[in-house]
């Protein structure tokens, strides 16, 4: 069970991208501090394992950590989705009751923040949307979400 997992960082309009290592991580905190590493005004890491999953966690300077987690089923057989989900909500029809832009829960509903990436320029609506549509991979949603985000270029040159 491989992953891909990297920090986005932006500094003075520019992005880069780190890959990081979650192996030794026994908890969120941990995934956290990992991205916190990692310099920059706006940290974003994103974590996605054999087309099944994808993380999206947000690290501001002085803010708490938000998190996203696109499949809520993969807690049940992935180790870094089960410490993600184990620390999250699940986003259910009463969160998504006031977003007319938003897809009905369903049965392997995301968990946590969706507007974790809104300022970036993909709405919660959007991102919910992605985890929803038919043939979209987590891979393809993490790219999406860098697209609009103006940092595609730095985490495509990371995983070539």
């Amino acid at each position: 069970m491989s992953y891909f997992a990297a920090v986005l960082a932006r500094s003075d309009d520019a992005w880069r991208a780190v890959e990081v290592d979650l192996d030794d991580c026994e908890s969120l905190d941990d995934v956290i501090d990992l991205a916190r590493d990692v310099s920059g005004d706006v940290r974003v890491l994103v974590v996605e394992q054999d087309d099944e999953y994808a993380v999206l966690a947000r690290v501001d300077d002085g803010d708490d950590a938000r998190v996203f987690l696109s499949d809520g089923h993969a807690a049940d057989a992935y180790p870094i989705a089960a410490l993600v989900a184990d620390e999250l909500d699940e986003i259910g029809e009463d969160i998504l009751d006031g977003d007319e832009d938003a897809p009905p829960a369903h049965d392997s509903a995301p968990f946590g923040d969706a507007s974790v990436v809104a300022d970036l320029g993909t709405s919660s609506g959007e991102l919910l949307e992605l985890c929803a549509h038919e043939g979209t991979l987590p891979i393809d949603l993490i790219v999406a979400v860098c697209e609009k985000a103006g940092c595609a270029d730095a985490f495509e040159a990371l995983r070539v």
